[in-house]
């Protein structure tokens, strides 16, 4: 049977049911709990980013490797976009020689959304202007894996609301039970149309979601800590001094204090001494490097899902 071609744009293209799956396939690939097939055998995989990228582009290549896939991998000045090919002629003629794309952009996500409804080809979004979803998945691996479930966690993230926060709130508030908790520089938090959806999911789900812009009275329990890079891969920010109004949201060992077994994320790479110390980010209560290594085992647990091999 043929195997099918399924898009990943945005979280919210998964079902419920999707999403638990995905989640769980990575934890089994992380604990190597996966049976040791090549879903993948015969098909080729483009990698195509416009912007750097260690992590995501590693785990995505590592892990088509490893589920059989052959590679063909596009750098920021390789396509003929460049010289004024349409995104969208450039989207037709990898359909027809692709069986996956993983595509970072950062740019606005109806750009891929037009490859993706070609149907011949699997769209996976390894980021763009407005959501990091395969960032998300990797965080639900490494919560999964971490605590045995991701229902009823309480996650307090600090910081800029970008594309990593977005993909953040649209999975968590999938999960019952779940509270996350943002705290952001005002100005700099989520958009109202990230904010709508993620309201609208934690509404049905019966989790729920918060979003203040400044660090006073703090959630009195909190199972992890999640910040990001202040700015954002391929961003710059119009106003000179915003690094003053950052500074108060920056992740320091004395956020411990009310936490003691909270565990600490970051979607790397990270500024030590920025939007985190580095007593927090290699001290004992980080999980950020267990959580990259999670991009690859969720990435193959995406492709598997793009495949219908999951």
């Amino acid at each position: 049977m043929a195997l099918q071609k399924r898009s990943l744009l945005s979280t919210d293209e998964l079902t419920d049911a999707d999403l638990r799956a995905v989640v769980a396939r990575g934890v089994r690939h992380s604990a190597g709990q996966a049976a040791r097939t090549l879903p993948l055998t015969g098909d080729v995989v483009g990698v195509y980013f416009r912007m750097t990228s260690t992590r995501t582009r590693t785990a995505f290549s590592a892990g088509a490797l490893r589920l059989g896939a052959q590679l063909v991998s596009y750098g920021p000045d390789d396509l003929q976009t460049n010289t004024g090919e349409s995104l969208a002629d450039t989207g037709r003629m990898l359909g027809r020689m692709l069986d996956v794309v993983v595509a970072r952009t950062g740019r606005p996500q109806r750009e891929l959304a037009r490859w993706a409804a070609q149907k011949d080809v699997a769209v996976v979004n390894a980021m763009t202007a407005e959501e990091h979803p395969t960032q998300a998945l990797a965080d639900l691996t490494t919560l999964q894996a971490r605590f045995g479930r991701v229902e009823g966690l309480r996650v307090l993230y600090t910081g800029e609301g970008n594309n990593t926060a977005a993909a953040l709130a649209l999975a968590l508030t999938r999960f019952r039970g779940v509270h996350l908790e943002l705290r952001t520089p005002a100005g700099h938090g989520l958009s109202p149309q990230i904010r709508a959806r993620a309201e609208a999911h934690a509404r049905r789900s019966g989790a729920t979601l918060a979003e203040r812009h400044h660090m006073d009275g703090l959630p009195a329990e909190v199972d992890a800590v999640y910040t990001s890079r202040w700015q954002t891969t391929g961003t710059s920010k119009a106003d000179q001094g915003w690094r003053a109004a950052f500074a108060p949201f920056q992740v320091t060992a004395g956020l411990w204090e009310p936490y003691p077994k909270a565990v600490f994320l970051h979607d790397l790479p990270a500024h030590r001494g920025e939007e985190v110390t580095a007593e927090v980010l290699d001290g004992p209560m980080s999980v950020a490097f267990e959580q990259a290594e999670n991009k690859m085992h969720s990435a193959m647990a995406v492709l598997e899902w793009c495949r219908g091999a999951l």
